[in-house]
């Protein structure tokens, strides 16, 4: 499962295709001569951030290092490279491999506004959908039906998909972010209340945080201005704040994700490949999936207990809201699983039906969190677990990150009795079957949340409540 990074460039069209060999030739005119068809032109050791793990860097979804709390952000699991950039998926993630900056602009900017496709015709009366006709045509005896009302005219009802978008599409926004070195993407946000917040993705925005350039536009064409108000590298949200924000904003009503069911329809809106305003439909396809993903830095990494979804997700849908059938938002669009073939020869892949979002309940907590201190807020128990794939459960470490306890003293763990070679199998009713596993569903509680750990030690089960503990800030 990779971050979706930054939208690209829209391809060139592709030629027509050449006409059959064995199309039949229509017959030379008498007189003439009758020409062929021409062509158509860490390491085994953990990471211990929020709650558990070690250190090190890594892509969002790559490696595993070892300890607590000292050092972050945590080195992500093994993975492979990532979907929007090429790559295959395995594990629980990718790494993102941004493609090369394009002379003169930025990577994965917005290099084309139209999409062009070549058609090929099924023959005369072939057409896109509808057949022009004449009424009482004589010549032809044909006779036609016209509704009484054009499609603009026709009303849709909330729960429609069509009402649904015509409702969420004002309210979200396609973000271009640059750098100071002139690097830069786009990806999708939405209005998270009135004073001007917009919510998206930390990868989104994080070239823009120190002195780079942002900006927000509307699908009326309004433009404005940006600033990041605050990030969290292993959430992978962020929150800006419109400059000059208008009086009229309508934030989209969050959802609750807790009650979301396998087999909900979902709506995702974004701008995949730069294709600002996208909609996209599907259904939610698993919950709670666990995913380590990466921004493709190297030093970044995030972990996430998902929900997954077939709706079409692409570079560029990053930050966007994936809504329910009534139009509330119950995720952040954030990454996808991908083959690892670069689709439209550009290097980067895009969406075999497995993309991931953060759930809205945590989203909203971090949000909060960003507006009020612009830091954010990690739970933790305080031990350092092994991010090795695995499937038993999460070890933990025998060495901490950087010389540090593998067990914080005097941290949760410790006065839970936790110890170093322990193995969790499950954090209340979730069952755990590795390092970042647990991390993700750590993630989903609050500092001074109480949760039952249940795990082995020298062959036999045991049970412990934790109650979690607190880290500010991602460094």
């Amino acid at each position: 499962m990779s971050t979706e990074n930054e939208g690209t460039a829209v391809p060139p069209a592709p030629s027509a295709p050449p006409v059959p060999v064995d199309a039949p030739a229509a017959p030379a005119p008498e007189g003439q001569t009758s020409q062929g068809p021409g062509p158509y032109g860490q390491d085994s050791q953990g990471e211990s951030a929020h709650g558990q793990g070690a250190s090190g860097g890594a892509a969002h979804h790559g490696v595993s290092s070892s300890a607590p709390d000292p050092s972050w952000p945590p080195p992500p699991p093994p993975t492979s490279p990532y979907g929007g950039g090429s790559g295959s998926g395995g594990g629980w993630g990718s790494s993102y491999q941004q493609p090369a900056p394009k002379s003169g602009r930025g990577r994965g900017g917005l290099a084309a506004a139209l999409l062009v496709a070549a058609l090929v015709a099924g023959g005369l009366g072939g057409g896109l959908g509808y057949t022009l006709a004449k009424n009482n045509d004589e010549s032809t005896g044909s006779t036609t039906v016209s509704a009484s009302s054009s499609g603009g005219d026709v009303k849709r009802d909330p729960g429609t998909v069509a009402g649904v978008a015509a409702k969420a599409l004002p309210s979200t926004v396609t973000i271009e972010a640059e750098s100071t070195n002139g690097e830069g993407g786009t990806g999708t946000g939405f209005v998270f209340d009135k004073q001007g917040h917009i919510v998206t993705n930390n990868h989104v925005v994080a070239g823009a945080v120190d002195g780079g350039k942002l900006t927000a536009t509307f699908p009326s064409g309004k433009k404005y201005d940006a600033e990041v108000v605050g990030h969290a590298q292993g959430y992978d949200v962020a929150v800006i704040k419109l400059k000059n924000a208008p009086s009229d904003l309508k934030p989209l009503t969050l959802g609750d994700s807790d009650k979301v069911a396998v087999g909900d329809a979902t709506i995702a809106i974004g701008a995949p490949f730069g294709l600002s305003d996208t909609v996209t439909t599907g259904i939610i396809s698993a919950k709670n999936r666990p995913v380590a993903s990466s921004d493709g830095s190297g030093s970044q990494a995030s972990y996430m207990s998902a929900l997954q979804t077939d709706a079409s997700i692409n570079p560029g849908n990053s930050g966007g809201p994936l809504l329910d059938a009534q139009g509330n938002v119950i995720g952040i669009n954030s990454a996808i699983q991908s083959t690892g073939n670069g689709g439209f020869g550009t290097g980067q892949s895009g969406s075999i039906g497995l993309g991931f979002a953060i759930p809205i309940n945590q989203a909203e907590y971090v949000a909060q969190e960003l507006i009020k201190t612009g830091k954010p807020v990690y739970a933790k128990i305080g031990a350092s677990v092994s991010l090795d794939d695995s499937s038993d459960g999460a070890q933990i470490t025998d060495q901490g990150a950087g010389g540090a306890a593998p067990v914080e003293p005097g941290g949760p763990a410790a006065k839970a009795g936790l110890k170093p070679g322990d193995v969790i199998t499950k954090l209340d009713d979730r069952v755990i079957d590795s390092g970042p596993t647990l991390i993700g569903e750590i993630w989903t509680h609050k500092p001074g949340d109480k949760v039952t750990i249940t795990y082995e030690r020298g062959g036999k089960q045991h049970t412990a409540e934790v109650t979690l503990g607190s880290r500010i800030g991602d460094n």
